[in-house]
């Protein structure tokens, strides 16, 4: 009989990949979608619209209760994959209040949902290297103390913490997965290594002169979001549920990201790149580098793509949908 899960964020980079995962391994898939989303398919759905028919979606909101407990109540699920979040970064500066209430009610709406109503369903939280923020120690493991500096890593301690009392409180099955910056061709465009690749192969086609960074010497600890999915269906799989670091233990700059890319497009960075400090943020997060060694050690997990792997899907993708694209429709 086929296990059934329920994703929320499914639209998202990472909800569309495990979405195929999950597909792949014979599981019925259901998704949590904005009402928005669902009447919007063009824009909000892009990224599963080569499986539409192969899931099911249904409209609900992280922060109306009611809603996830009918869904959660109705299905039963299995597995439920929480990654559903507002997750931008810069956005949460500006709007604190819609971060906070969306990461962290959504979170515990599940969780009382999960206990209530379908307590042998597995859950997993989407928490966030973001949690960790003024690193107190390199590398960060499941150990390092959190020093968030946005509301985003605020809300998603909040969340963590959650999840870990209703799975010692009420012997459920919640894990977490702490992942570190996993990107691909399909990350959003608001993100900084989205706009990068999104940039490059715009000037390569001559439709944009420059690409304009804040601080480039921020150094992340990048993986491919494909490799990361697979973690989280490992830790579903586990007898017992626990959380974990993913990542790939190897760090780069903003900086190296850009030049990497423009050099995949057979450009020298140094000839477009513009350094604008109004892009940077409040208070930002300067470095963050993993040690996955026990994910590799209980998950038998390890990253496939290495960081040039990663930049080239994404400068490759982006140089291929310009073409397609903007570039026909400039000409017409």
């Amino acid at each position: 009989m086929s296990k059934i899960a329920l994703i929320t964020g499914i639209t998202g980079q990472d909800g569309s990949y495990l979405a195929e995962l999950l597909l792949a391994k014979k599981y019925k898939v259901h998704g949590l979608v904005r009402r928005v989303a669902a009447e919007n398919e063009i824009h909000r759905l892009w990224r599963i619209k080569h499986i539409l028919k192969k899931i099911t979606l249904h409209p609900a909101s992280l922060e109306n209760y009611a809603s996830i407990v009918k869904l959660i109540h109705k299905l039963k699920p299995n597995e439920i994959y929480h990654l559903g979040a507002q997750s931008y970064i810069d956005y949460a500066f500006k709007d604190e209040f819609s971060t906070l209430d969306t990461n962290i009610n959504g979170t515990h709406h599940i969780l009382s949902a999960i206990k209530d109503f379908s307590p042998k369903t597995k859950m997993y939280f989407a928490a966030s290297s973001e949690m960790y923020g003024k690193v107190l120690e390199i590398p960060q493991t499941e150990k390092t103390p959190f020093y968030p500096r946005s509301t985003y890593g605020i809300s998603k301690i909040a969340g963590f913490d959650l999840t870990r009392n209703y799975r010692e409180a009420y012997s459920l099955f919640c894990a977490s997965g702490i992942l570190f910056n996993h990107e691909s061709p399909r990350r959003g465009f608001e993100f900084v290594t989205r706009k990068i690749s999104h940039s490059v192969a715009k000037i390569k086609y001559g439709l944009q002169k420059e690409l304009r960074l804040g601080n480039v010497n921020a150094k992340r600890d990048w993986g491919h979001a494909k490799d990361y999915v697979f973690a989280m269906w490992l830790m579903m799989q586990q007898k017992k549920p626990d959380d974990f670091v993913i990542c790939t233990g190897v760090q780069y700059s903003v900086k190296d990201f850009t030049k990497l890319a423009f050099e995949i497009a057979g450009l020298d960075y140094k000839k477009y790149l513009q350094i604008d400090k109004s892009l940077n943020r409040p208070a930002d997060v300067q470095t963050l580098l993993g040690d996955y060694s026990k994910a590799k050690r209980i998950l038998k997990w390890k990253h496939k793509f290495t960081f040039k792997d990663l930049v080239r899907d994404m400068v490759i993708s982006d140089l291929d949908y310009i073409k397609k694209t903007l570039l026909v429709n400039s000409k017409s």
